[in-house]
């Protein structure tokens, strides 16, 4: 039988809000299939530093390594200072190189829109994430300087673009275009977009393409509805999902998936939004597409379709949705566990 086990990190700011959301769903799906549900409740980000000194305690670490998979709420990174991101650092310790990000739209709230239905596909362990940079430090105040060094291996653009070939395969899709910048950085992106297209012929019945990253942003805000799937270096993939998020309405709505050989870790795209904690207020679609994307990941095709199709339904119909949607109908809004509890009511009407 089937099994759902994971490790829960509920993160920081409205984090612990649409976990607890989505988890209620998820195991409201579970039920009506009999499929059992084993969480690891774990703490990472900002509670974890507080208690521990640590944004990402051995104890989480360990927890990760036994279930493999991982549903985390949103982390706050501190900017400038403090702690580096522990995305970048799951990623790299778990060598989760693909980070998918579907862009789908929603019927009538993605309106500018309504036939995206665009995956990105970015590399997720290497290039100017790896984290090697240092500051320029001299007597003379204006010519302080800072580096980054952007590394990208043969090894990993081969894996994610491999990825992105075989997720196309698995869903159906017909078209992959591979985004980049290499007319300036020749060597680096070069290297990506060669591996790319060494790779496409092992899949000949797929349309592939190139395309420079500054075109594609064109591109995807004129005639979006062209492109299917997007596979993309590092720092190119995390702006080209936000920009694909804002073509269907909101980075409230976008789930990611940051998949590897052995472990696969599921979140929301957006931030944690400090703000807006213990305001019962906040968009939990995001954390459930994310619930949607593990589900698939597990094989559970069905629980994910059935709350998929609710949590759209429930969007289309516009009676129990947060603030940000609500604005988008000229509605009254309702609070982040009512929207959840409406979808769950969907979900029981639609078995």
């Amino acid at each position: 039988m089937p099994i759902i086990k994971a490790t829960l990190i509920p993160g920081d700011g409205t984090g612990p809000e649409i976990v607890a959301v989505a988890k209620k769903i998820i195991e409201t799906a579970a039920d009506l299939f009999g499929v059992p549900v084993q969480w690891d409740i774990k703490e990472a980000g900002i509670p974890a530093y507080e208690k521990y000194g640590d944004p990402l305690p051995k104890d989480t670490l360990e927890s990760i390594k036994v279930n493999k998979i991982i549903f985390k709420g949103p982390i706050t990174t501190p900017v400038g200072t403090g702690y580096r991101s522990v995305n970048v650092a799951i990623r790299q310790k778990f060598k989760l190189y693909a980070i998918v990000r579907p862009a789908k739209a929603i019927p009538r709230f993605s309106s500018k829109f309504p036939d995206v239905d665009i995956v990105v596909i970015r590399e997720g362990t290497e290039e100017f994430y790896s984290g090697i940079e240092h500051r320029i430090n001299t007597i003379d105040e204006d010519r302080i300087a800072a580096e980054s060094i952007g590394v990208v291996t043969k090894r990993a653009c081969e894996k994610v673009c491999r990825f992105a070939f075989e997720y196309a395969k698995k869903y159906g899709r017909k078209k992959i275009t591979a985004v980049h910048k290499a007319n300036i950085l020749k060597e680096t992106h070069g290297l990506f977009r060669d591996v790319f297209y060494e790779i496409a012929k092992e899949y000949p019945e797929f349309e592939v393409w190139d395309a420079m990253v500054d075109n594609m942003a064109y591109q995807l805000v004129t005639k979006p509805h062209l492109y299917d799937v997007l596979v993309c270096p590092n720092l190119v993939g995390d702006i080209i999902s936000d920009l694909a998020a804002g073509l269907v309405g909101s980075l409230g709505v976008i789930p990611s998936g940051n998949i590897g050989d052995e472990y696969a870790m599921f979140e929301p795209i957006h931030g944690s939004a400090p703000k807006y904690a213990g305001q019962n207020k906040v968009n939990p679609t995001a954390q459930i597409m994310a619930g949607v994307m593990m589900l698939r990941h597990l094989g559970l095709m069905d629980m994910a379709d059935l709350i998929e199709k609710a949590t759209f339904k429930v969007i289309e119909e516009g009676k129990y949705v947060t603030y940000d949607i609500a604005r988008v109908y000229g509605v009254e809004p309702v609070g982040t566990k009512e929207m959840g509890d409406a979808i769950i009511k969907k979900m029981k009407e639609m078995v």
